[in-house]
Order: structure tokens, then sequence, then C-alpha cells
């Protein structure tokens, strides 16, 4: 299971663990991902996606999944996203 998120792409950081003595050794910082079931509106079903905290917050404040996959970019989302993303414009293109 790879720590990176569905919606933003964001993974692990490489740093130092400093102690008192200034000692420096190699961490990892990984990111607060969660499971998390998401609605799309477009489509009208849900989807379960295992993302950051932070892509948790950005997709509430853009308005919801839709709306955050369609202002996304590619090459950051997961494979699994892309072609939700995909037949979220299909379905609005053949409401429109």
């Amino acid at each position: 299971m790879s720590f990176r998120c569905d919606l933003t792409g964001k993974g692990p950081l490489v740093g130092h663990k400093v102690s008192h003595s200034n000692i420096k050794t190699k961490r990892r910082f990984l990111p607060n991902l969660q499971n998390v079931t998401l609605i799309s509106e477009t489509l009208g079903r849900s989807v379960r996606v295992r993302i950051s905290t932070n892509a948790l917050k950005t997709v509430d404040h853009r308005g919801g999944l839709d709306a955050f996959l369609l202002k996304a970019k590619d090459t950051e989302l997961a494979p699994k996203m892309v072609e939700l993303k995909r037949q979220i414009r299909k379905k609005q293109a053949a409401a429109s």
C-alpha cells in the first residue's frame, strides 16, 4: 500500500530526526491519509478514496468531488481518479 494521496499526489517526505545532542538520523514524514467515501453528484454514486486530510478540506472548499476533479491536473491524480474525471466530463457533456 503506497502512502500517496489519490487526489493531490502528496507522498512521504524525508528529513532528519534531531536529538538533544544534535545527532541527525533519517526519518520519513508520512502524509495524514484517510479512507473516505465521497459522493459524485454528477454520476449519482459514492466513491471510496484514500486522501490526505488537507485534500479533504480542499474538496469541501471547492464544492465537492466533481468540482475538485474537473479543476485538478491529470498528472497529479491517481489512475482511478482520472477515469472518474473522464466519466464526469462525459456525463456533463451528454446533459448539455
